[in-house]
């Protein structure tokens, strides 16, 4: 029997590779060059599966476009599927998975890693050393603030906030509340504190990181509206995705100094960063590399590998969306 033939969009870790063309026919993407719509549609048309990652967009029109001969499967190396249109997958017979639980730690590292990039100002004083405008050590220049005793507030308190809020309370001294859609409990960090609604996380917290799905239901959740009842020492994190910000409002609101700052991975029309948003020295921007460490890299390519393999064998995929 022929091994099922999968066509990969992406560059992935050696190992991850490796793996695949041991097991299925592979059309690996060794430029790392991104996929056009055109290449997708003949890709979802020549293949038995696609394994993809959050910077392809899978519509309608691709997961369509082919038919009968279309592939049966899209495994995406990643959590969110915001970029998949699964009620059209779904529409036409084609399974849909992803790769949870193993990138929880390095995105909380770093949404750890932004909010003391925020609050100690860490872009502007590196921006001033590199032009040239550091002129040695003062006491009161460009002053931080420190997170012991402070409030975080985490909006979506799954298993990436819960890691965040441990990292928080038991590493630095911070007062955790968190605001989550349906009800949970966090027996690790008995102190904290679930919130009645996004609004009293935003008006009570110090520093409020984000960590909710990339979905319709999300989109613009952080509004001018609501940040407005940040406080003005306030800093805002976001590791989700660009879209659960009003990117606009929130320039706004750095330019006005209506909130102290904010540290983004993600960005609203990824790879586009808007220039107002770059010019802003009270802002930490990151490229989209919350999961980005080598071990996280390759656990998530092994568990989308997982999956392909269940499929093929007709099993039920560890990890399916739809």
């Amino acid at each position: 029997m022929a091994r099922p033939k999968i066509i990969v969009t992406r560059k992935l870790p050696e190992p991850v590779e490796t793996r695949l063309k041991s097991l299925f026919t592979v059309a690996l993407n060794p430029s790392d060059t991104p996929f056009s719509t055109e290449k997708l549609i003949r890709a979802m048309g020549k293949a038995d599966g696609l394994l993809c990652t959050f910077g392809d967009r899978i519509d309608a029109e691709i997961l369509a476009a082919n038919g009968a001969r279309m592939a049966r499967i899209v495994a995406n190396v990643g959590v969110g599927t915001n970029h998949i249109d699964l009620e059209a997958a779904e529409d036409v017979g084609v399974v849909v998975t992803n790769t949870p639980g193993v990138l929880n730690d390095a995105t909380a590292d770093l949404a750890m890693a932004l909010i003391l990039a925020s609050t100690r100002r860490m872009y502007y004083h590196e921006a001033r050393l590199r032009r040239g405008d550091w002129a040695g050590f003062d006491i009161t220049s460009g002053l931080g603030t420190s997170l012991r005793g402070k409030t975080l507030g985490v909006i979506g308190m799954g298993r990436i906030g819960t890691a965040l809020a441990q990292r928080a309370h038991f590493g630095f001294g911070m007062k955790v509340i968190y605001f989550n859609r349906s009800k949970v409990l966090v027996p690790s960090i008995p102190e904290a504190e679930a919130a009645g609604s996004i609004e009293a996380v935003m008006a009570e917290a110090d520093v409020i990181s984000l960590h909710v799905p990339g979905d319709a239901a999300n989109r613009h959740l952080i509004n001018a509206k609501r940040l407005a009842l940040m406080k003005p020492g306030a800093h805002l994190v976001n590791t989700a995705r660009g879209d659960v910000v009003d990117e606009a409002a929130l320039i706004a609101a750095l330019q006005s100094g209506a909130i102290a700052g904010a540290g983004l991975d993600v960005f609203e029309n990824e790879p586009r960063v808007p220039e107002a948003l770059k010019a802003l020295e009270n802002v930490t921007l990151l490229p989209h590399i919350g999961s980005a460490t080598l071990e996280t890299r390759i656990a998530m390519g092994m568990r989308a590998v997982d999956n392909l393999v269940a499929f093929f064998a007709d099993k039920p995929p560890p990890h399916q969306v739809v």
